[in-house]
């Protein structure tokens, strides 16, 4: 993996070989951290990283769930984000802000440790497929939203989405698909989910799924660009076999079509609501389309 030169750790720009972490880190060890995915993509005027401002809000909120409290603002993150592309020179790729309890106490109560707050960036491409993928509905299902903030990204979270993601690749799916505590549609191990029914998106409300950055402009291109509603609503399996498209939606996935579930086929596998929206996601995060430059951070 290509880190660059430098890697940025509270408040100073350090070489990347000199990036280390105590072993005895209470994130390490109880998962006690929160983190954003960023992606940023070439354009004709430089590195422009996508809906910045909002990834550095959400790390804000996810930390405080933990009760961590950031030492620095979203605004200089943001700063120091596009300081962190330059200096090493990117054009495209992948940014990871961790801020997390790191050394100075054991136990489960986290406060006294040491906090800890970097940025790494590196180049990446893509994250699923380009072409449509095979899905199976994972045995485990998201997080129960009275065990844990279903809408926080904290690290420990994500194990989770290991065990999915592990149950995918051993049945030969490339992806997976979670249920919710009832047994409804939630998510992916890191994806929204969107269904096309009857020329609309249909897509999980809130309360057991990430309030994702891409599954909101999704929505918001969807009406503004193609005049296509979206229904947030309770999705069952059954919903998604009756849908005529589905997709995956998220930073690392950007928009992902979906071929099958539980090797069932969706749909004709026409795909045209979401070729289209898979095609003006990818034409507004490169700077095509001059309108939605505001959602581009470009130094």
């Amino acid at each position: 993996m290509n880190l660059g030169k430098y890697i940025w750790r509270n408040g100073k720009f350090i070489n990347t070989e000199d990036a280390q972490i105590s072993l005895i880190n209470h994130a390490l060890h109880y998962g006690s951290g929160a983190f954003e995915g960023i992606r940023f993509y070439a354009t004709k005027s430089g590195p422009a990283i996508f809906r910045l401002p909002e990834h550095m809000e959400r790390l804000h909120y996810s930390a405080s769930v933990i009760e961590l409290d950031i030492p620095y603002s979203a605004e200089e993150l943001c700063k120091t984000t596009t300081e962190l592309i330059n200096k090493n020179n990117f054009k495209s790729g992948y940014i990871r802000p961790v801020s997390m309890f790191g050394e100075g106490k054991m136990g489960l109560n986290p406060h006294g440790s040491k906090i800890e707050t970097f940025i790494a960036a590196w180049p990446w491409g893509k994250y699923l497929s380009d072409a449509p993928i095979a899905v199976g509905i994972s045995p485990w299902i998201r997080i129960h939203p009275k065990s844990l903030q279903c809408d926080a990204k904290i690290n420990g979270h994500y194990v989770n989405s290991i065990l999915s993601s592990e149950w995918a690749k051993r049945n030969n799916y490339q992806d997976a698909l979670l249920l919710d505590y009832e047994g409804n549609i939630a998510e992916g191990p890191g994806e929204n989910i969107f269904l096309v029914k009857d020329n609309k998106l249909l897509t999980p409300s809130l309360g057991t799924i990430l309030a994702g950055i891409t599954r909101k402009t999704i929505i918001e291109l969807a009406k503004n660009e193609l005049n296509i509603e979206t229904e947030e609503t309770v999705l069952t399996p059954d919903d998604l076999f009756a849908a005529d498209e589905a997709f995956f939606t998220g930073t690392a996935a950007e928009v992902t079509i979906i071929k099958s579930v539980n090797n069932k086929q969706i749909g004709s596998q026409k795909n045209e609501v979401s070729e289209k929206l898979k095609k003006l996601y990818l034409n507004v995060v490169t700077g095509k389309v001059g309108k939605y430059d505001s959602w581009l951070t470009k130094d």
